[in-house]
């Protein structure tokens, strides 16, 4: 078990490889389709954003967030699929120096390319345990286009604690991701060729 603070240095990132679990501490950062669409396409200056996401990581997540007065509580923190930000993805990380990106299901070849090139993982956290994952998030730091975007589809800056995740693909090239893909093709050719 690695444990990682944000912001990453890059030494840390550089020794992570496919298959380490790590806990996170620090702020992480929520984004969606919308606000990945936004940030390349939307933004006139990388300063209009509140938060300096350099060497953060980024979430794909929608957080259910429940209001009380001017405060906010996350009551779930599960992620959402990384795949449908797969055509942002690649410029987003060189964009704003992300160091990890953080979701369900993996990302295409392009933006592991863009890992490699940039110095970046991409982190595989628990599915269907959003209430779990919300217990690890201490406290909210601010967000982020919430009025013009919704509570989904905001950028929330969370304030985490021991945020449990798995290195899927890391920033030397390599992907759990196709090994398995790999893995499965391989096995179902050879029920197929068993078969005939």
């Amino acid at each position: 078990m690695v444990r990682l603070t944000t912001p990453i240095p890059v030494d840390t990132l550089l020794s992570l490889r496919v298959g380490q679990q790590v806990l996170i501490n620090g702020v992480i950062y929520t984004a969606r389709d919308r606000l990945h669409r936004f940030m390349l396409h939307g933004m006139s200056e990388k300063g209009e954003m509140p938060f300096n996401i350099e060497g953060g990581v980024l979430y794909h997540c929608g957080p259910v967030v429940k209001q009380t007065g001017d405060s906010f509580t996350v009551v779930a923190a599960g992620p959402t699929t990384s795949s449908r930000m797969d055509i942002y993805e690649p410029e987003t990380i060189r964009r704003h120096g992300l160091r990890a990106i953080m979701g369900k299901g993996g990302m295409g070849d392009n933006t592991l390319k863009a890992m490699r090139e940039n110095r970046c993982v991409y982190l595989n956290t628990i599915n269907g345990a959003a209430v779990y994952l919300a217990e690890r998030v201490k406290g909210i730091v601010g967000v982020w286009k919430l009025e013009e975007f919704g509570d989904a589809e905001a950028m929330w800056a969370l304030d985490v604690e021991d945020f449990p995740a798995i290195v899927t693909m890391d920033a030397h090239g390599d992907s759990l991701h196709s090994q398995i893909r790999d893995l499965s093709e391989k096995v179902l050719i050879g029920m197929i060729q068993n078969q005939q």
